[in-house]
């Protein structure tokens, strides 16, 4: 499903990323943890190109693109495999919740409006958005404005999404609505890879975890292994850190 190879990305002076690779499987769910500055959010951007790699592999889906040489045709169809969900929700304001979810299917997929009201109706009900169909965003919540993100994701029946700290802008009251739809859409074997903070999260919805620091993958496995039994010294500081910091 999704192969990277060797992803290498800097800004100037700085190495953000560092010969990066991993696979993810149909279906699976893919957390990547780390502290802030690790590279975690510039990878998950290079995977479709919204930060453009320097070097290295992507496979998604049966497109691959080679970053040192690709054409913009061949990022376009890249782009095509996955949907972002952002850290700020990145919503239409002049457009209701249902519109947004629907814009791409009309504008891009060109599917009948009747056909993507439809579409974009059972996909409100599987957030648990319905009743919000006809509210802008500036009249719902940020847990409602990032569950129709998620929507507006499904519709376009991507390959894989992609996560980057969805939770992150969130008050905490309203972090476990969001994570909860999240959970929900990986039980029906939805492939994503998502940028978290939240380790309770990640242990329950991922089937492996990557751990990233400066710009490196330090350790990879299964979560209850790598959150549990860490191998890699700089895992534990982290986790002992993270650990800490919540008790306070």
């Amino acid at each position: 499903m999704i192969k990277v190879t060797n992803l290498k990305k800097r800004f100037g002076d700085l190495v953000v990323l560092n010969g990066i690779d991993f696979e993810v499987k149909d279906g699976e769910v893919l957390s990547i943890i780390g502290p802030s500055g690790s590279g975690k959010s510039t990878l998950i951007r290079c995977l479709n190109f919204l930060e453009r790699p320097e070097a290295g592999v992507i496979e998604i889906g049966g497109v691959r693109v080679d970053a040192e040489k690709c054409t913009n045709k061949e990022i376009r169809q890249l782009r095509l495999q996955t949907a972002m969900v952002f850290q700020n929700y990145n919503l239409f304001k002049n457009k209701t919740a249902l519109q947004n979810v629907t814009e791409s299917l009309i504008v891009v997929k060109k599917m009948p409006k009747k056909q993507a009201e439809e579409l974009g109706m059972e996909l409100l009900r599987q957030v648990g958005l319905e009743d919000k169909r006809d509210n802008y965003p500036a009249t719902l919540s940020g847990g409602q404005q990032q569950r129709v993100s998620i929507a507006r994701a499904l519709a376009l029946r991507p390959h894989a999404i992609l996560l980057d700290e969805p939770t992150s802008s969130l008050d905490p009251e309203l972090v476990s609505e969001v994570l909860q739809t999240i959970k929900k859409i990986a039980e029906m074997d939805t492939t994503m890879i998502i940028v978290t903070h939240e380790m309770d999260f990640a242990r329950d919805v991922s089937d492996h975890v990557i751990f990233m620091a400066d710009g490196n993958i330090v350790e990879q496995g299964p979560p209850a292994e790598l959150l549990d039994n860490p191998r890699k010294e700089r895992t534990k500081q982290f986790l002992r850190t993270f650990h800490a910091n919540r008790k306070r």
